[in-house]
C-alpha cells in the first residue's frame, strides 16, 4: 500500500451461496455469524429459506484464508421451526453465539407471520452441548417477551458479551409502525446475570438521526481497549453499515461517516449492504454481510486492510 493510502476494505464478494440440493437453503442465505473453530477455519452460521420461504438456522465452515472454496455445507438445519402457533412457527434466524461453560447458547430470532402488520420478530435462545452439532430450545416462549415498556412484537436481533460474569445485550426493539408494512425500531441495551433471564428498562443505545431514518438494525459489538465498538444496520430506503463507540456500553456516539465499507458501484451489494457480523482473527478485521435484497444470493466477506 502506498504511504499515502488509507485504510480500506477489501471485498471478497459471495463466499456462501443458497445450495438447490439442500431443502433447508433454496434461497439466501441471511444474517451471518462467524465463529472460529481452529485457527483460520471458521463456522458461519446463517438462515436459509426453504420452498415455502420459511428460515431454517445452519451452517457452512469455510477458511478465511482461502475464503472461494466452502468446506462443508450442513446437511440439515441445526435449529428448525417451531411448533405451529409459537413465536417462531415461520422461520428461525441467527443473531449471536455464546460460549460458556462448554455450553453454546444461540440467541435467535423467531419469525411470524403478518396477523395485523407484516411479521413478528421475537428473539428466541437455543443451546448445544455437544459443540454445536445439535440445538435445543431453552422454551418455546421467546426470552425477550412484550411488556408494556416495549408492546410490539419486533424485539429481536441481539449481540451479547459476556463480560465480569454480566450478560449484556445490544438488541432491535420496535417504537411503533408507520403502517402495517413498515416498523420502526431503534437499538436498546439490556443485561443479565445468566444469560437467560434479562431485565430490560428501556435504555436506548442507538437512536434515529434524522425523520428519514426508520430502522436500525443488526448491532455487532467489540470491546478493543476498553472501548465498545458497534457496528449496525441503518435504513432510510435500503440498508448500510453505520458505527458507533461507547465508553460505556450504555451510552454511545454515533460516527457513521468512519465506516467505509459501503456499497459497490455494480455487483451483489451495490444497493444494499448490512446485516453484518464483525469479527478478528489474529489481528486482523473481518466482516460477513448480506448484499441486495437480504442476501438473497449469500453471504459476502470483506477484510479490513491496514497496511
Amino acid at each position: 500500500m502506498g504511504q499515502n493510502q488509507r485504510p480500506y476494505w477489501k471485498k471478497h464478494g459471495i463466499i456462501i451461496k443458497p445450495q438447490k440440493r439442500l431443502w433447508w437453503m433454496q434461497t439466501h442465505a441471511f444474517v451471518p455469524f462467524a465463529e472460529q473453530i481452529d485457527g483460520p477455519i471458521f463456522k458461519v452460521y446463517f438462515s436459509g429459506r426453504d420452498q415455502h420461504n420459511r428460515s431454517h438456522i445452519g451452517y457452512a465452515i469455510i477458511d478465511i484464508e482461502n475464503s472461494s472454496k466452502v468446506l462443508e455445507y450442513s446437511l440439515e438445519p441445526v435449529l428448525t421451526i417451531g411448533e405451529l402457533g409459537c413465536f417462531d412457527d415461520s422461520g428461525v434466524t441467527p443473531s449471536w453465539i455464546i460460549n460458556h461453560n462448554g455450553i453454546k447458547y444461540l440467541y435467535y430470532i423467531g419469525w411470524n407471520r403478518r396477523s395485523s402488520v407484516r411479521m413478528g420478530l421475537i428473539t428466541g435462545l437455543a443451546l448445544s452441548k455437544d459443540n454445536g452439532k445439535t440445538f435445543k430450545r431453552v422454551s418455546r416462549v421467546p426470552i425477550l417477551e412484550r411488556s408494556n415498556e416495549e408492546p410490539y412484537n419486533i424485539i429481536t436481533g441481539p449481540s451479547v458479551i459476556l463480560e465480569n460474569n454480566t450478560w449484556k445485550m445490544w438488541y432491535v426493539s420496535c417504537v411503533g409502525w408507520v403502517h402495517e408494512d413498515l416498523p420502526k425500531y431503534n437499538i436498546k441495551y439490556a443485561t443479565s446475570s445468566d444469560g437467560i433471564n434479562w431485565h430490560r428498562d428501556g435504555t436506548v443505545a442507538i437512536d434515529f438521526k434524522s425523520l428519514d431514518e426508520h430502522s436500525l438494525a443488526r448491532p455487532s459489538v467489540l470491546k478493543d481497549k476498553n472501548i465498545y465498538k458497534m457496528w449496525y444496520s441503518y435504513k432510510g430506503n435500503d440498508y448500510r453499515i453505520g458505527y458507533a463507540e461507547s465508553n460505556d456500553g450504555i451510552n454511545w456516539e454515533r460516527m457513521d461517516n468512519k465506516v467505509s465499507l459501503d456499497v459497490s458501484l455494480d455487483g451483489k451489494d451495490s444497493e444494499m449492504i448490512g446485516i453484518t457480523h464483525m469479527f478478528k482473527y489474529e489481528h486482523r478485521m473481518f466482516s460477513v454481510y448480506n448484499g441486495n435484497n437480504y442476501g438473497i444470493e449469500g453471504v459476502m466477506l470483506a477484510e479490513y486492510i491496514t497496511k
